[in-house]
């Protein structure tokens, strides 16, 4: 029997963490160290959020025999500066906090490699805020071809028969497709790597645009979905 809290689930880069520059600049910097083509910003930005592997094979074009040498440089370059640069964006820990204070599980659900979620979110001081934190395979080989939708299985999976109903917020399609694969409503957010509409044409139950507004949408998002019997 599951009682009546409310799950949180959070995406990490472009939602709880402004990657500042440091996924894209890291990217460009690997993929030249490697002397492979860099694409243009654009195309780098859509590389935010997804599995880094799918990023670089199917944006990237990096052929499969160089993956393992980029994904390397590009970490060794992260762990030095680019987790250090990133920063929380503004409020967002404040809205983790309000929902922990109303009672809820939050936590983290990211294609990250968990164990690199974990140094970056205890680098930024947010790691203590979270119940748990769900990632990637530290071998990125590993890596379900479901990408985020094995992920969110596994947080709900951790916490089952702690809550009742579950809320996934990210800033990609990729997180409200997670979420609606494994039957839970997302709340979309604005200050991420989204293009134009992305989240509206992938269904996200609402989208937000200031932090502010996050605790309120998951109550009227939980409220519909409740209404509808699909939580």
């Amino acid at each position: 029997m599951t009682n009546s809290r409310l799950l949180v689930l959070f995406d990490l880069d472009g939602t709880l963490v402004d990657p500042a520059g440091s996924i894209t600049g890291g990217i460009a910097a690997a993929l030249a160290a490697s002397g492979l083509p860099v694409p243009p910003a654009a195309e780098l930005d859509r590389m935010v959020g997804p599995a880094l592997k799918d990023s670089l094979t199917g944006i990237a074009a990096v052929p499969a025999d160089r993956l393992e040498h980029v994904i390397a440089e590009y970490r060794r370059g992260y762990r030095q500066t680019g987790m250090a640069s990133s920063r929380p964006y503004p409020r967002v820990a404040d809205a983790v906090r309000t929902l922990r204070a109303e009672g809820a599980l939050v936590a983290v659900a990211t294609q990250k490699p968990e164990p690199l979620a974990r140094e970056l979110l205890a680098v930024q001081g947010l790691d203590l805020l979270f119940d748990s934190i769900h990632g990637s395979p530290a071998d990125e080989r590993l890596a379900a071809a479901d990408g985020k939708v094995s992920i969110v299985r596994a947080a709900l999976a951790q916490h089952a028969g702690e809550y009742s109903t579950a809320v996934m917020i990210g800033d990609r399609s990729h997180d409200v497709h997670g979420a609606s694969a494994n039957g839970i409503p997302c709340i979309g957010v604005g200050w991420g790597f989204a293009q134009d509409g992305e989240l509206e044409a992938a269904g996200a139950d609402a989208v937000v645009q200031f932090p502010e507004d996050l605790v309120p949408a998951v109550h009227s998002c939980v409220r519909t979905a409740g209404a509808h019997g699909t939580l």
